[in-house]
C-alpha cells in the first residue's frame, strides 16, 4: 500500500497542471548566459593532515535577517570566494586563483521570511514524509541510480560520467580534511539477485584453519567442506539483503577534489554556508545516466513550490530514501525548507522537473546541494532550518570549470 501511495505522488508532482501561456513560461527551463570564470593562476600548497572530524552544522549562519544587514558581494570578494583548492589522490593540494568576467548582480530576493516560526532543533518536521526506495526495478534506474554514497558517510549525486557533485563538509569541515577523505570513496548504487555474482573462496582464516598446528595441509574433503560453508553464508547473507531491498554499492576511488575558497578558509575567517559544495572526479568513469545541472529558479518557479532529493540516511540502514517537500523561504545563495531528513543525506542533490523548451518534454535538472541542519541568525534569534546550497549562475559556472577544464563548454546554463 505503501509503494502504490508514493508512486501516485511521485506521478502526480510529475503531472503538474498546467494553465495559460504564464503557467507555461513559469514553468520551463531557460538557457541564460553564465559570466566566465577563468583560472588565472594555480599555486601548490603544503599537504592537508585530513586529521578534521566530519562536522555537519556550523558554529553559525547567517541567516536571510542576517544577510539583509551585509555589504553587496564586490568583485573581489567574489573572485576569492570562487577561487579553489584541489586535492589528489596522493594528497597533493593546489589552490588556484580565478577572475570572473561578465558578471551582473542580481537583485535580492526574499518572499516569505517574515513571521518565520521558531521550531524545536530536529530534521523530521511531524510526520516522517520519507519514501525508501525497495524495489530494485526503480532503484537502479533514473533519476533514483544518480544518488551515491561516500565513504565518509554522506550523500552525493552523479552530474558526468566522471563526476559527483556533494557538500563540501562531507570532505573538509572549513579548516581542514576530514579523516577519511584521503582515500575517499563513492559507492555507485548496484543490487543483485540472490545467489547471482561469482563465487567466492573460502575465508583466509577458514583455510588457515584447515590446516593442520605444524601447518601441514588438512584433508581435501575438509578444506572443500570449509569453502562450500563460506560460500553459503556470503550467499545467505547477500539475498537477504537483496530481498529487503538493501543495495550493494560498486565503490569507486575519488582522484581529485575541488572544493571553494569559500568554504576551505583553512583558518582564516569561518567557512560560508553559500559555499558548501565540493565536486568530486572519479578515478574510474562509470556508464549510468546522471543527471544535468541547472541554476535554481526562485521559489515563484517551482511546480508547487516543491523540490525533490534522494540520499543515504542514516536511520534506514543503507536504504535510499526519497523525500519532496514544499520550499518555506529563500536567500539568492540558500534555500530554507521542510525536507525530513537525517545525517547521510547531507551531500545530496536537490532537483526540479521543469519542461525543456526546445525538445518540449520535461527534463529534471540539479538546482541545489542539500547542506543539511543548521542555526541560523534570524533578527538577533538563531532558528533552525534544513537548508539547501542554490546553484547560482557563478557557482554553475564553477562547477561547469571544474567539470571541463576551461569554461568553453559554459557559456549558457
Amino acid at each position: 500500500m505503501e509503494t502504490m501511495l508514493f508512486w501516485l505522488i511521485l506521478f502526480t508532482l510529475g503531472r503538474t497542471p498546467i494553465d495559460g501561456s504564464e503557467m507555461e513560461r513559469d514553468f520551463m527551463w531557460h538557457l541564460r548566459k553564465i559570466p566566465r570564470l577563468v583560472s588565472e593562476r594555480t599555486f601548490h600548497l603544503t599537504s592537508p593532515t585530513f586529521e578534521a572530524d566530519a562536522k555537519m552544522v556550523l558554529n553559525q549562519a547567517c541567516g536571510i535577517e542576517c544577510q539583509k544587514e551585509l555589504p553587496a558581494p564586490n568583485l573581489s570578494d567574489l573572485e576569492d570566494s570562487l577561487s579553489y583548492e584541489t586535492v589528489f589522490e596522493n594528497g597533493t593540494r593546489t589552490l588556484t586563483r580565478v577572475k570572473v568576467q561578465g558578471w551582473v548582480p542580481e537583485p535580492h530576493e526574499n518572499l516569505t521570511a517574515q513571521g518565520a516560526p521558531v521550531r524545536r532543533r530536529r530534521h523530521v518536521y511531524g510526520t516522517d514524509s520519507r519514501f525508501s526506495i525497495l524495489d530494485k526495478r526503480f532503484l537502479t534506474n533514473f533519476p533514483f541510480n544518480t544518488a551515491v554514497k561516500l565513504s565518509t558517510g554522506c550523500s552525493g549525486i552523479l552530474v558526468s560520467p566522471n563526476h559527483v557533485l556533494t557538500a563540501a563538509h562531507c570532505v573538509h569541515d572549513g579548516n581542514d580534511y576530514i579523516k577519511g577523505s584521503k582515500k575517499l570513496r563513492v559507492g555507485l548504487l548496484k543490487m543483485r539477485n540472490k545467489g547471482s555474482g561469482k563465487k567466492h573462496r573460502g575465508s583466509r582464516r577458514s583455510r588457515r584453519e584447515a590446516r593442520g598446528g605444524d601447518g601441514r595441509e588438512g584433508s581435501r574433503e575438509s578444506l572443500k567442506e570449509r569453502a562450500k560453508a563460506g560460500r553459503r553464508r556470503k550467499e545467505s547473507a547477500r539475498g537477504q539483503r537483496a530481498a529487503d531491498g538493501m543495495p550493494s554499492f560498486q565503490w569507486t576511488r575519488v582522484k581529485n577534489t575541488h572544493i571553494p575558497k569559500g568554504w576551505a578558509r583553512g583558518g582564516r575567517g569561518d567557512a560560508a554556508l553559500d559555499y558548501d559544495y565540493a565536486l568530486l572526479e572519479l578515478k574510474r568513469a562509470h556508464k549510468k545516466k546522471y543527471m544535468e545541472l541547472g541554476i535554481s529558479p526562485t521559489i515563484k518557479k517551482l511546480p508547487g513550490g516543491m523540490i525533490h532529493f534522494s540520499g543515504f540516511d542514516h536511520d534506514r540502514a543503507d536504504q535510499l530514501v526519497y523525500r519532496f517537500c514544499s520550499v518555506s523561504d529563500e536567500s539568492n545563495d540558500l534555500l530554507y525548507q521542510y525536507c525530513d531528513a537525517e545525517s547521510g543525506s547531507t551531500g545530496s542533490g536537490v532537483y526540479l522537473r521543469l519542461k525543456d523548451p526546445d525538445r518540449k518534454r520535461w527534463k529534471r535538472k540539479i538546482i541545489a546541494v542539500y547542506s543539511g541542519h543548521q542555526w541560523v541568525d534570524i533578527n538577533g534569534v538563531q532558528k533552525d532550518y534544513n537548508v539547501a546550497v542554490r546553484i547560482t549562475p557563478l557557482k554553475y559556472a564553477q562547477i561547469c570549470l571544474w567539470m571541463h577544464g576551461d569554461d568553453a563548454s559554459c557559456t549558457y546554463g
